[in-house]
């Protein structure tokens, strides 16, 4: 659990983040978002103590961040930023053991993290670990970076616009990953973004930053439903509203009785998707399929509908 309690920085007579106060449940994966500017990057390095609060009390599971050395407290979070951060001159295997040769493990735990990772990261250890940087793509130096951040098996990853520099389509399976791996590993993750459509795919929960002040703390259908301020409103997107509900639940979640004909969806298709699909194939009504096979009945253009109209 993260307890932020009251923190501000100031730079002078600029406050960049004033008086926050938020919990962050262990085991989720917590978004802050906000336009530039907004102290959302620098509310997220004073949990690991890169920028260093001006008043105010971060506690990581009841302990106080401040009781321990900073470089110390360091080497227990994971923290991956925007442009990976890699070392160019190291290879992959030596990039991800940073932590862990700092922590002094032994060769043969730091070798066995390694491999685990990489496989965990889909890249071959045989094939991956001898390279360097430069011989990766952008995606794969991306994986590199979030499994360097993940070697000393922290509680807690930190990470500041990890995927802004991905195009489009690594960024979708780079967001994949994530969630895959936070579910394996139950890591806490809090993230940094500008872009609301990762927002909701990732998030458990949202917090919106806006002049340095949390002005919105919860879950995404939350923010949705009942904005806080006009601002969050006009972040959120007052067109985009509908189609933010129904990214946030899966196509199993709205299932009715019946059949369908046409491809069988998946079951943890987004409900956005699914009426994609619909839309997209002329259908109104689409079969929807468990993991191993199954079909769990159908989803329909007229339910989905529904479930994006405005909560009366």
């Amino acid at each position: 659990m993260i307890e932020i309690d009251g923190i501000t920085k100031r730079y002078d007579d600029n406050t960049v983040v004033n008086n926050v106060t938020m919990t962050i449940e262990p085991r989720t994966v917590t978004v802050i978002v906000g336009t530039s500017g907004s102290g959302k990057t620098t509310l997220l390095r004073m949990i690991n103590r890169l920028v260093e609060p001006t008043s105010g009390t971060i506690r990581l599971d009841g302990e106080d961040n401040h009781t321990m050395p900073g470089y110390e407290l360091r080497r227990r979070i994971g923290y991956a930023i925007q442009g990976h951060g890699l070392f160019p001159h190291r290879t992959v295997a030596q990039n991800i053991a940073t932590v862990p040769v700092l922590l002094g493990w032994d060769r043969a735990r730091i070798d066995a993290k390694v491999a685990e990772l990489l496989a965990l990261f889909q890249l071959d250890p045989t094939l991956f670990a001898a390279r360097f940087p430069h011989e990766l793509s952008g995606g794969q130096q991306q994986r590199v970076g979030v499994a360097r951040a993940l070697a000393a098996e922290p509680n807690v990853l930190l990470m500041d616009e990890p995927f802004g520099a991905l195009d489009p389509i690594i960024r979708a399976k780079a967001q994949a990953d994530l969630l895959d791996i936070q579910r394996l590993l139950k890591t806490t993750i809090v993230l940094v973004t500008h872009d609301m459509d990762e927002a909701f795919h990732l998030a458990d929960k949202i917090a919106v930053m806006d002049k340095g002040e949390l002005v919105q703390y919860g879950a995404p259908a939350e923010l949705v439903k009942n904005p806080a301020t006009e601002f969050v409103e006009t972040l959120i997107g007052a067109s985009e509203r509908p189609f933010r509900l129904l990214s946030i639940e899966t196509a199993g979640e709205a299932v009715e009785p019946g059949t369908a004909d046409g491809k069988p969806l998946p079951e943890a298709t987004s409900q956005r998707d699914a009426l994609s699909e619909m839309l997209w194939t002329g259908r109104h009504a689409l079969p929807v399929a468990a993991a191993d096979g199954r079909i769990l009945g159908r989803v329909t253009l007229e339910g989905l509908t529904r479930r994006a109209a405005k909560p009366q």
